[in-house]
């Protein structure tokens, strides 16, 4: 007899929750799952408790699974424009010419290279794909890969020796090219936002005062050539973010 009072009050409380649950907008699954108690029951004691139409949407919004679905729809979506607009880009680019690659180091090296550096062409990166654009320029320039100079710019608690191997794989030089590495006092461990920096910054240096002043010289036409406003208006690719092609034609 206490057996069963003991059950029958445990399940009067059960049904106190599940009602106090329901009108907080839990559907009878999530219910359910906290009570451990049948939909059946559930439906027994909340037939009376319909969900108010902002609930149930508000549970729409909320499902694990339509959260999922609707994250790999966007997923999807975004890979699909992704894959366009890289098959574009790829037609439009082409293949490069010397010339090509002439130029564009040119501007790598305006936006990304040391300007107030004397006799000495330097560039610093982190990503190790700009640190081979800037290598095959230097290809186009004439300048032998043996005469260029790698240092390498770490933190205290990187493992030094892994970090030099690292680079010389990735930018295809041999560790004879590379200078000791220079070490910050900080530590990795203490940035909070590494995008970029887990390896490191990469420094190519190729010390020449006719190679430099020829650079130097070649900024400023760039310079000269950009302060002509007809440049840009009378360019085909002026409208390419806007729907035309490289060619000029608007796509219809």
């Amino acid at each position: 007899m206490i057996l069963f009072r003991g059950s029958f009050m445990a399940r009067i409380k059960d049904k106190e929750k599940a009602r106090m649950l329901r009108r907080q907008g839990k559907s009878y699954s999530e219910i359910k799952s906290t009570l451990g108690v049948s939909k059946g029951t559930l439906s027994a004691w909340l037939h009376d408790m319909p969900l108010l139409p902002e609930q149930i949407r508000q549970l729409r919004d909320l499902n694990p699974r339509r959260i999922e679905n609707y994250r790999e729809t966007r997923r999807k979506q975004r890979e699909a424009r992704f894959s366009l607009a890289y098959e574009k880009a790829k037609g439009d680019i082409g293949e490069l010419s010397k010339r090509d690659l002439f130029i564009a180091g040119l501007y790598l090296y305006w936006g990304e290279g040391a300007k107030t550096t004397k006799n000495a062409l330097l560039l610093a990166n982190t990503d190790p794909a700009m640190i081979r654009a800037f290598l095959d320029w230097l290809d186009i320039v004439g300048i032998s890969r043996t005469a260029v100079r790698i240092k390498v710019h770490l933190y205290k608690d990187m493992d030094v020796k892994k970090e030099i191997l690292y680079w010389s794989k990735e930018i295809g030089l041999p560790l004879k090219n590379f200078r000791p590495p220079y070490i910050k006092k900080s530590n990795l461990s203490d940035i909070t936002y590494k995008n970029g920096f887990g390896h490191g910054t990469c420094n190519v240096v190729f010390e020449n005062a006719r190679v430099w002043e020829y650079i130097s010289m070649a900024l400023s036409r760039l310079k000269e050539l950009h302060a002509r406003s007809s440049m840009v208006e009378h360019s085909p690719y002026t409208r390419l973010v806007g729907g035309s092609s490289p060619s000029g034609r608007t796509k219809k």
